[in-house]
């Protein structure tokens, strides 16, 4: 892991979707506003396809998926949404390639974890996969080998980029607390087992051997259980942290895990001062006795979730107000 032990993380970086269906436009946005961390854009406004569960299901190996009126079903072979799910893909590297001409450095790009995946794609009986353990099985192995071909695609498009790879998991939590429900709606899947979900995370952490990235914009995320599973940070919103969620998170710096502080909001709305935005990291910082002197190494600023719901011109806004915040948290850590 010789690849990790010396990574540069960029200061400030986005999540993930930005708004309107401009594959150029997105990346020209991005790479302007993050010249030292750029990630790859999501257009969910494109349709099915483009939205976080269909972009990933085109990456699957041996499983597809098409749209139903329900949502993502699992089918017996490509048809016309994983092909457009492909392209979209395919028309975002292109974009991304042309503005990254040259560039040396982290770059991160994004897919769903596999219990998010679980709890979205529907088996043929319409019941999500989540309900099948086998099921889940072959999910995470599919998209392990499915993400193992895309990281090396955009390692051949950009070959000066140090790749992370961004798992999306916002159900990871209603999968473990069984809060998932049944596709009668009138129960809930049951919780699965934290090492099992533990596992299949690692598993698919694995196939990459740069730095890993979870997010989650839901509530108590599960710091301790994504470090064992092998995240080197973990993506979160600021905003919905409790003081129980204190002590793991002081854990996790002190092991060295990277945080990626939701700080500006994913829609539009007036933007505070800079400094103002990241208050409640140092504020943080404070509560939990850490050096002051570490924060800027310790934290990367983002929004607090995806930019899809903004309009284009909050969009660009909320994310160079995240570079400012970070160079301010660099600036003045205390």
């Amino acid at each position: 892991m010789s690849e990790k032990s010396d990574f540069r993380w960029g200061p400030a970086t986005g999540i993930g979707s930005m708004p309107g269906g401009d594959a150029r436009e997105a990346a020209k946005t991005v790479t302007g506003s993050f010249e030292d961390f750029p990630f790859l854009a999501e257009l969910p406004a494109r349709g099915p396809g483009a939205d976080m569960i269909g972009r990933t299901a085109g990456l699957l190996v041996d499983l597809y998926a098409r749209v139903e009126p329900s949502g993502w079903r699992i089918g017996d072979r490509p048809g016309r949404d994983t092909k457009r799910a492909k392209s979209w893909l395919g028309e975002d590297l292109d974009a991304l390639e042309e503005f990254t001409q040259g560039y040396e450095g982290p770059l991160k790009v994004q897919a769903v974890g596999p219990w998010t995946l679980a709890a979205a794609l529907e088996l043929r009986n319409g019941e999500v996969a989540l309900s099948d353990p086998g099921a889940c099985r072959d999910l995470a192995g599919s998209l392990a080998e499915g993400l193992r071909a895309h990281l090396a695609d955009v390692r051949r498009r950009v070959p000066g980029a140090r790749l992370v790879l961004q798992l999306d998991e916002p159900s990871l939590i209603a999968v473990l607390r069984g809060q998932v429900k049944s596709a009668s709606g009138y129960r809930t899947h049951r919780a699965v087992d934290r090492q099992l979900v533990e596992s299949a995370l690692r598993d698919v952490i694995d196939v990459h051997d740069g730095p890993t990235v979870v997010h989650s914009c839901a509530p108590d995320v599960p710091f301790a259980l994504l470090r064992r599973s092998g995240a080197d940070a973990v993506s979160f919103d600021l905003a919905l942290l409790t003081e129980r969620d204190e002590e793991s998170i002081g854990e996790a710096v002190e092991a060295g895990t990277k945080l990626f502080a939701g700080v500006v909001p994913g829609v539009d709305g007036p933007l505070s001062d800079p400094a103002g935005s990241v208050m409640g990291v140092r504020t943080l910082w404070r509560r939990l006795g850490l050096n002051p002197g570490s924060l800027a190494d310790a934290v990367v600023v983002t929004p607090s979730c995806g930019l899809a719901g903004a309009s284009p011109a909050y969009a660009r806004a909320a994310l160079a107000h995240c570079a400012r915040a970070a160079r301010s948290l660099a600036d003045n850590p205390e």
